[in-house]
């Protein structure tokens, strides 16, 4: 029996209201995220805008498409990528071909939401040259750092909301793990 294998193609006949990503051949659908979860991306945008146009090294995206090869199409929710790296990454078609050097998901409710951004990402991830993965879990406050170890993105670090994040990735970058949750309520409503 013939395995079905999604391309980028076949995104494009696709209806718009959901999030359509595939990773390896595998097609992954996400309905509108938690607002939460949009808050946390755009904290996260605009520390990273903030540090970036003082350094003017790179900056940062919301959900940009990523293209590695035609049955690995994803939108992260959240990159930073140099402005030497996007000179090659960045096509005619809008969409960027190669990793950022930095990637961010932001967990959205459920286990097969976690494992899809935790075990099928960060191996695309890691396989496809990002130097740091950060995972940003809003329910429970905390960030898990991936960083590049001997080729690989392995678990650096799980940070709590008053912990400092600071990235070797980004020279003279520094937040407190916090102030990604900044502007949602403690119960999580």
């Amino acid at each position: 029996m013939k395995t079905l294998r999604w391309t980028s193609h076949d995104l494009e006949l696709l209806p718009e209201d959901k999030r359509y990503e595939i990773v390896s051949g595998e097609l992954y659908v996400s309905k509108q995220p938690h607002l939460h979860h949009q808050i946390v991306c755009g904290n996260v945008h605009a520390l990273l805008k903030s540090w970036s146009d003082q350094t003017q090294t790179g900056l940062p995206i919301f959900t940009p498409g990523v293209i590695f090869a035609d049955d690995d199409d994803v939108v992260p929710d959240v990159v930073w990528i140099s402005y030497e790296r996007l000179t090659t990454a960045l096509h005619s078609d809008g969409k960027l071909h190669s990793s950022p050097e930095l990637v961010i998901e932001v967990l959205s409710p459920g286990s097969e939401n976690a494992r899809r951004d935790r075990e099928v990402k960060l191996k695309l991830y890691s396989r496809r040259g990002a130097d740091e993965y950060w995972v940003i879990n809003w329910q429970e406050r905390r960030l898990e750092v991936y960083r590049r170890d001997e080729g690989i993105l392995s678990l650096d670090n799980t940070m709590n909301e008053t912990e400092t994040l600071r990235s070797p990735l980004l020279p003279g970058f520094s937040c407190r793990v916090g102030q990604l949750f900044t502007s949602i309520l403690r119960d999580g409503r």
